[in-house]
């Protein structure tokens, strides 16, 4: 179901530029904004794991180092049929962990120090094992095609917008019609919202899928329940001293989160509802399936 449902986001969010790229842009204003947002976004998603390590200070760990975890690593990259991801460690008291890697065969794994002294060693292995499922499911891939499409999307807002107060207009009829104020006015104002409203409806959804892999790869859906209880008690007390909050899709809870915030502009669910389907998978009531 949430793989049908990233689908049909995506594709929501296809026809919202194709539609708002010729009410405001036209095919050539259209084909520029997406141009230029893949550019953006193909360079992110190609060394996507080289800058957020970097963005976080994240070492690679030494041949030897913490042989436990290797080995748990080791036996459930076998279990999700990935290569062995490269292991680095963060120097924060938050505990957490994020996946990146433009595909299996460049995937890593990060985990923090925070995250490997509070969790025991199935909760570890629980979260280890939802990093493997957005690796296995290319999540990395998938959030790079939304932020193009998202990107593109306010790209064309910004043109119109400054196009409108700088006086600007187009008068080739070649390409398209002149389009009506009231569609350019909704294009500028709705449309980056809508976008980034479907974003991070599909951050949500691929949480969804990683929670599930997790469930299949260890077998204990209620390791990975324990292990986000833990993580987010724990942040309200410690948060994250460092990185970007453009970042926080990746990590397995959001580090960045604000209190009252609209769970629309969410990159996860609420640990609540991610528990509620993990206990329902454990007690059979939910399949443990992707």
């Amino acid at each position: 179901m949430n793989r049908l449902k990233t689908l049909v986001l995506l594709a929501t969010l296809t026809a919202l530029l194709v539609w708002v790229g010729q009410a405001l842009g036209g095919r050539s204003g259209l084909m520029f904004a997406l141009v230029a947002a893949a550019a953006m976004n193909f360079g992110a998603y190609w060394f996507s794991d080289k800058i957020v390590l970097r963005m976080y200070g994240a070492r690679e760990l030494e041949p030897g180092e913490a042989p436990q975890l290797r080995a748990a690593v080791s036996d459930l990259a076998m279990r999700a049929g990935l290569p062995v991801p490269r292991l680095y460690v963060m120097d924060e008291d938050a505990p957490n962990a994020f996946a990146t890697g433009r595909d299996p065969q460049h995937g890593v794994v990060a985990v923090t120090t925070g995250l490997l002294r509070a969790l025991d060693r199935d909760e570890v292995a629980a979260v280890i094992a939802h990093e493997l499922g957005h690796i296995k499911n290319r999540d990395t891939l998938i959030m790079s095609v939304a932020a193009t499409l998202a990107g593109a999307l306010s790209m064309l807002a910004n043109m119109a917008m400054w196009g409108s107060l700088l006086g600007g207009h187009s008068s080739s009829s070649e390409d398209e019609e002149s389009p009506s104020p009231l569609a350019g006015l909704l294009g500028v104002l709705i449309a980056p919202l809508a976008a980034t409203l479907i974003q991070m409806s599909i951050s949500r959804g691929r949480e969804y899928l990683a929670d599930a892999a997790a469930a299949r790869y260890t077998g204990s859906p209620l390791s990975l329940a324990r292990a986000l209880r833990k993580i987010e008690a724990i942040s309200h007390a410690v948060p994250m001293e460092n990185g970007s909050p453009a970042t926080a899709h990746l990590f397995i809870h959001n580090p960045f989160s604000l209190e009252g915030l609209s769970r629309l502009f969410s990159t996860h669910p609420s640990t609540d509802e991610r528990v509620a389907r993990l206990e329902a998978m454990a007690m059979g009531r939910l399949p443990i399936a992707a």
